[in-house]
């Protein structure tokens, strides 16, 4: 991956650490699984790289600088995002990915510390099927351990996820929607559902130029009955455009679904404005 595939979801683990599964939806041409649409020989592999993007608010302020790094260890991918708010706050996510003969993530965290102290932390071992999570509450640790229903090779979270969303690219370009499975922190593991479109081309302001990218879409279609009590915003994510496709921007909430929503660009330096519709 270059510098451009920050590949997502350092940044609040996608809402949810977001995990897919199979993919379905309105156009009969392509019903390969999941699996087969993300087959690498066709939406490319990542290698070693380095990057710096930005976290802001929608109003295109610094909240924390970034930075960006990957690197193989034989057949797997680990990917590490770091953000550093100040000299007491950072929050850190992993990855550990396989990308052949298909794309696999067997692992995934995200950790948010102050002053030397863990405040929340969220892990999902794809391998084994389960997700846990810790959240210091009133000085009080909390702590949940719950089975989720991944299926290695249809499931992903975190910076796996523009990895998933790129692979798909082509299918949602042609208006399809796709729905994938989720673990979502609450703080405790929950699973679900959001349903993935593409919303069209946009121009985004970055660090003094304007770059063009396509917006997707991530809706969770969380039950009724969780709705009382949970309300899940959307999340946006857009890749670059034209060809080939890489992470370029993320909005949605940091970690939880009641944190605040935030921005996170490629490229850091000022300024960074609201994107608005392109014509092709």
């Amino acid at each position: 991956m270059n510098p451009g595939t920050l590949r997502l979801a350092p940044l609040a683990s996608l809402v949810l650490g977001l995990v897919g599964c199979a993919g379905s939806g309105d156009d009969p041409g392509d019903s390969r699984p999941l699996e087969e649409a993300l087959d690498p020989e066709t939406s490319g592999l990542e290698g070693t790289a380095r990057g710096f993007p930005a976290m802001r608010d929608l109003e295109g302020r610094p909240l924390a600088a970034g930075e960006f790094s990957q690197w193989l260890d034989g057949d797997q991918l680990h990917v590490k995002i770091r953000y550093v708010f100040d000299t007491t706050r950072w929050i850190e996510e992993n990855s550990v990915i396989r990308q052949e003969p298909a794309l696999v993530q067997e692992r995934w965290s995200w950790v948010e510390m102050r002053e030397g102290q863990v405040q929340r932390r969220f892990e999902i071992d794809f391998l084994a099927a389960n997700a846990t999570a810790e959240k210091l509450e009133k000085g009080e640790m909390r702590r949940w351990s719950e089975h989720v229903d991944v299926e290695p090779g249809r499931a992903f979270a975190g910076s796996a996820w523009a990895l998933a969303i790129r692979g798909l690219r082509p299918r949602l370009l042609r208006g399809e929607a796709i729905e994938l499975n989720t673990v979502g922190f609450t703080p405790k593991p929950r699973s679900g559902t959001v349903r993935i479109t593409h919303e069209g081309l946009d121009r985004l302001p970055m660090s003094g130029q304007t770059l063009t990218g396509d917006r997707f879409r991530i809706h969770p279609e969380i039950p009724w009955v969780v709705r009382v009590f949970v309300d899940v915003p959307d999340s946006k994510l857009w890749l670059t455009n034209p060809a080939p496709a890489a992470f370029l921007r993320f909005e949605g909430p940091l970690a939880e679904p009641d944190d605040p929503i935030i921005r996170v660009d490629l490229l850091p330096g000022e300024p960074s404005g609201a994107a608005s519709p392109a014509s092709r």
